[in-house]
């Protein structure tokens, strides 16, 4: 097997196992709609980073990377778009219930 041959098992291998990592979790997101244990800040985060890393992997010839880039660049999208939608609303400090204490 050639340098080449073991590189693109190596990047299918690790681009199985990563995926195969992160859909349980996507998974579960779908399924319950509870997304209260993912940061807002870090989905964005990952999403930009997405986009930037979408001008380097566009130059690499098609092969895992390709693969593994596009489901990261879905399942971030879905999480993001799922977590601003299913949030629970904020309620403005005017509305918010004051418990009476009986003496």
């Amino acid at each position: 097997m050639t340098g080449a041959g073991i590189a693109l098992l190596a990047g299918t291998v690790s681009t199985l196992l990563f995926a195969s990592s992160t859909l349980p979790m996507v998974v579960k997101a779908a399924r319950t709609r509870d997304l209260s244990s993912y940061s807002l800040a870090n989905l964005v985060l990952a999403n930009i980073g997405n986009a930037i890393h979408c001008i380097y992997v566009v130059h690499l010839p098609v092969g895992p990377i390709w693969a593994l880039h596009g489901f990261y660049v879905v399942t971030t999208g879905l999480m993001l778009l799922w977590c601003l939608r299913y949030r629970p609303a904020r309620r403005s400090p005017g509305t918010q219930r004051t418990e009476r204490r009986h003496a």
